[in-house]
């Protein structure tokens, strides 16, 4: 049975203590998430030879994390990445959502201020993990509705580490959360990423421009970069002279899921590999999009455990999700929640080792 040990994690600036609950299995695997964002700090298990590797980016204490502007290791929402001119319909009504992105800071993204990443949520121990919930009160962000949020990280005997979301709301909103860690599969202190393999199991991608802003086209992957079906090498093609790659300034884009589900309702996302360590990692989730991001915009200014720089592109984000700017593009699936409803979705990444 998986162990649960509570203790402090430091302080936010206003006084407000923080707390990091850390889950461990009978193999010796461990887990960490906070209560500050209900990040996931720390994941670590035994790599090549039995050598501790710890495969998450992140900080030593709370004020780490309140001092990021990456949303590393949080849950963000309401709404995950970005939505045009930070406007949603809802029933005919518009909303203007905080506008906290793009390069005349024109457009919204991960729920505005203060998002869920940067809020302080209240925990609970159950008998299979770590309950995190959250009140996001009417208007905040721009979003209607007063929404109560749970999510319940969850480590199994054989390393699989499990995120549930559930949201409910008072008015009809929009919800699409997701979890915005940073995986380095040789550790956290480890080079960039560029040497590990990447397997994505989608057939189609959306087309975004210069400010990472779905069209509304889907294409094909077939015969460009974004080709990622077979197993490549995150670095082999990821500064291509390709329109989409250059205008992300590497990979930075949702692919649409083409795995079919299996009776829990979760597909196969993605796939990572390091020879180096000999740790893989799956993606499973119910929601049909992933946004792969290499890191591109880390740039040795966040200084996290241990004093380590994060430099570019040292961690790929495996974002489940809705597409991006969605509320656009009503041909996409829709994150509405309506009122009444409960919102669920699920995504399990999975250790093993080569």
């Amino acid at each position: 049975m998986t162990e649960i040990r509570k203790e402090a994690f430091g302080t936010l600036s206003d006084g407000r203590a923080v707390e990091l609950y850390t889950m461990r299995n009978a193999r010796g695997t461990e887990a960490s998430v906070t209560t500050y964002g209900a990040r996931l700090v720390r994941w670590q298990t035994a790599g090549r030879e039995g050598k501790p590797v710890d495969i998450v980016l992140g900080y030593a204490d709370a004020a780490g994390y309140e001092a990021d502007d990456t949303s590393m290791g949080g849950i963000v929402g309401r709404h995950a990445n970005r939505i045009e001119g930070g406007k949603v319909t809802i029933a005919g009504k518009t909303y203007q959502l905080d506008l906290n992105d793009g390069s005349h800071q024109q457009n919204h993204i991960h729920g505005g201020h203060p998002g869920f990443h940067n809020k302080l949520w209240q925990a609970e121990v159950t008998e299979t993990g770590v309950r995190l919930t959250l009140a996001s009160p009417d208007g905040e962000g721009g979003y209607p509705g007063t929404m109560q949020v749970t999510v319940l990280y969850a480590l199994t005997e054989d390393d699989a580490l499990s995120i549930r979301y559930e949201a409910t709301s008072d008015q009809d909103t929009i919800c699409n959360l997701t979890n915005h860690t940073y995986f380095n599969l040789d550790g956290y202190q480890a080079p960039p990423v560029l040497d590990q393999e990447i397997q994505i199991f989608a057939d189609r991608y959306t087309w975004a421009d210069s400010e990472s802003l779905p069209d509304g086209r889907i294409l094909a992957v077939d015969g460009t970069p974004m080709d990622l079906r077979q197993l490549t090498r995150i670095g082999a093609h990821i500064d291509d002279d390709f329109d989409e790659l250059q205008m992300g300034h590497g990979y930075d884009h949702n692919w649409v899921l083409s795995a079919v589900p299996d009776a829990h309702g979760l597909r196969k996302a993605a796939y990572a590999v390091s020879e180096k360590s000999g740790l893989t990692l799956t993606c499973y989730t119910t929601q049909p999009g992933l946004q792969f991001y290499t890191g591109n915009f880390l740039d040795g200014t966040h200084v996290g455990k241990e004093g380590v720089r994060f430099e570019r592109r040292t961690g790929f984000c495996l974002e489940t999700q809705f597409f991006p700017n969605a509320p656009a593009h009503p041909e996409f699936p829709q994150p509405l929640l309506k009122k009444g409803d409960i919102w669920k979705a699920q995504t399990v990444f999975v250790l093993g080792r080569k």
